[in-house]
């Protein structure tokens, strides 16, 4: 799958914000992932929906996921930065949630709270008024 992927991503480049001097305004090092979720040819209509669903906030309106990374003064490191984010973004939206299983209290943790409990009631019989 990553290697479809690699395929189906397109790269924009940019000039980096911040300090950096005359570097950063002659070199383009801020490197944008943009990744097209309803063309993929490598992901099946089950994962695009998937993905869709758990990155809705990320998705633009035209199914475009865009990444971005100015982190390092070199192109192509932030090029491998970038698309390692996506990779990690792609698996963890498709892997699959686990189910809770449904556990019984301990014996000893339903005996701790009935004593809790026995305990507070008679703090709270203590406190009314003698008859």
């Amino acid at each position: 799958m990553r290697d479809g992927l690699v395929k189906e991503v397109k790269y924009r480049t940019s000039r980096s914000s911040g300090a950096g001097g005359q570097h950063v305004n002659k070199v383009s090092t801020k490197v944008e992932l943009l990744f097209h979720v309803e063309r993929s040819e490598v992901l099946t209509e089950e994962q695009k929906s998937v993905i869709r669903n758990k990155l809705k906030n990320r998705i633009s309106k035209d199914g475009l996921l865009m990444l971005y990374c100015d982190e390092t003064r070199s192109q192509a490191k932030n090029k491998e930065i970038v698309f390692e984010r996506f990779m990690e973004l792609i698996e963890d939206a498709l892997k699959p949630k686990k189910k809770r299983k449904p556990t019984k209290p301990t014996r000893s943790s339903i005996e701790k709270r009935l004593k809790e409990k026995k305990k507070k009631s008679d703090k709270k019989d203590k406190r009314k008024k003698p008859e």
